[in-house]
């Protein structure tokens, strides 16, 4: 599992056996299926918290109980995913100011491939060297969300910026690294987009986000007419489902719906 997964389910086991009364002093082999629903219930459920957030919480205790202590749990419990919410879309006039906006660079060039290739925050803070074809217009994200290896696109419009940024470096090094030779950290990125998207006038309007880069490099995609599974394959979702959501960003006219009021 990915080192995020491992943190968050110690974070929720742990928690577990300090707030659960009746499990806060008994051996993890004595505890009871029904003990694990109350708790969930009352921590959760009886409290009105996101549904997400509970869903969590029992997958890592049905981790712990049933995969690490191999007890027959049969926790099957389905508790409701939080309502979906469509996610901040930019412009593609909102994005070009929003590059325009930042005056290293070094930084506009990582927010542009950021944005232009639709990777994640930690996939480009952890981006190398090696990964890049860039002769070729792609790259590869090793071992990103799930585990999993994925081409991306890269913008034809940074190859020779990028070619200029890597002059001189190993393959080994990252390929976006500070002064000091170290990789970024998140709260650079988005103190950097932060920073822009308050100099473009933007951060009054819209909340900007490294993630919300992605969202509008996929909805821009389906503007474009990619299809669908283009996208689920550029984002690297599991399922077309998960991707379903750009098709709902998109505007009605790009893939081609119309109102019936107009046929009246």
């Amino acid at each position: 599992m990915s080192e995020r997964t491992i943190k968050s389910y110690t974070y929720c086991v742990l928690r577990f056996f300090e707030k659960s009364r009746c499990c806060k002093e008994k051996c993890p082999q004595k505890v009871k299926r029904q003990e694990i629903i109350d708790y969930l219930n009352s921590e959760f459920v009886d409290r009105k918290i996101a549904g997400n957030t509970i869903n969590v919480n029992l997958n890592a205790l049905k981790f712990f109980f049933e995969e690490v202590l191999r007890k027959n749990m049969r926790l099957y419990v389905k508790y409701s995913k939080k309502a979906l919410k469509l996610p901040l879309v930019l412009t593609k006039e909102e994005v070009k100011s929003l590059i325009n906006n930042i005056k290293n660079e070094k930084h506009r060039l990582m927010i542009s491939l950021l944005y232009g290739s639709g990777m994640r925050l930690s996939e480009i803070i952890n981006l190398k060297i090696k990964d890049l074809e860039i002769e070729r217009g792609y790259g590869f994200v090793r071992q990103g969300k799930g585990r999993k290896d994925r081409i991306f696109v890269v913008p034809c419009s940074v190859i020779e910026r990028l070619k200029k940024e890597l002059n001189g470096k190993s393959i080994e090094e990252y390929v976006f690294s500070s002064n000091r030779g170290r990789k970024y950290s998140q709260a650079t990125i988005q103190a950097i987009l932060k920073s822009a998207a308050e100099d473009s006038g933007l951060w009054k309007l819209k909340r900007v986000h490294p993630h919300t880069l992605r969202h509008s490099f996929a909805t821009h995609l389906i503007q474009n007419g990619a299809s669908l599974n283009e996208v689920q394959a550029m984002l690297g979702h599991k399922s077309p489902e998960t991707s379903m959501v750009y098709v709902h960003m998109a505007s009605p006219s790009m893939i081609n719906i119309k109102s019936p009021l107009d046929n009246l």
